[in-house]
């Protein structure tokens, strides 16, 4: 399971080996999560950011009315509840496994001390955060501005593999659509 993450991380430039073998022991916590099952419920605290390997996971903020979609997590990218990992305040979010999954995961505390022990960590990790913040920026672009069919285009454009992984009615959701808007549209 940590082969995968090493694999992955030697493919960022600025890391050497000793990084990665540094690095990769962090990510001690070996997590299964079954189809249905929550990674994170609302009302918890995050402690932990994680490393998908395997499943697929939708993020959404429950309303009374319906629960929105914000975001995917699936193999190869890194999930938390991170408004909750940040602050410590309790998730208003929650994060639901599509299919079964594992993930490993390293302790807040364990991610903030390697970066202050090696800054090469909190070069990553501050462009992964900008990463995220275009993507979301792209994502108010498209639900303010754009028609749904603009919308599914985009997504398309941007993850295509999205199909693969996750349920029509879940990308609905993050479209902000019904689930039958998107199936005339497809």
């Amino acid at each position: 399971m940590q082969p995968m993450l090493a694999s992955l991380l030697q493919q960022v430039p600025y890391f050497t080996p000793d990084d990665i073998a540094a690095f990769v022991p962090l990510w001690h916590k070996k997590v299964t999560v079954s189809r249905g099952d929550f990674l994170v419920r609302e009302g918890q605290v995050e402690q932990h950011l994680y490393f998908v390997l395997s499943g697929a996971f939708w993020l959404y903020y429950p309303t009374p009315a319906e629960n929105i979609c914000v975001g995917f997590a699936y193999p190869n990218t890194l999930v938390t509840a991170f408004p909750s990992l940040v602050t410590q305040q309790p998730s208003t979010y929650c994060i639901q496994a599509l299919r079964k999954a594992e993930l490993l995961a390293i302790t807040k505390s364990d991610f903030d001390t390697i970066q202050e022990k090696r800054p090469v960590f909190g070069k990553f990790w501050r462009l992964e955060l900008e990463k995220a913040l275009m993507g979301k920026m792209e994502r108010e672009i498209d639900l303010q501005l754009l028609t749904p069919e603009q919308r599914l285009q985009r997504l398309l454009a941007r993850s295509p593999h999205i199909f693969q992984l996750v349920p029509r009615k879940y990308i609905a959701s993050y479209l902000r659509m019904t689930p039958e808007t998107l199936s005339r549209i497809l």
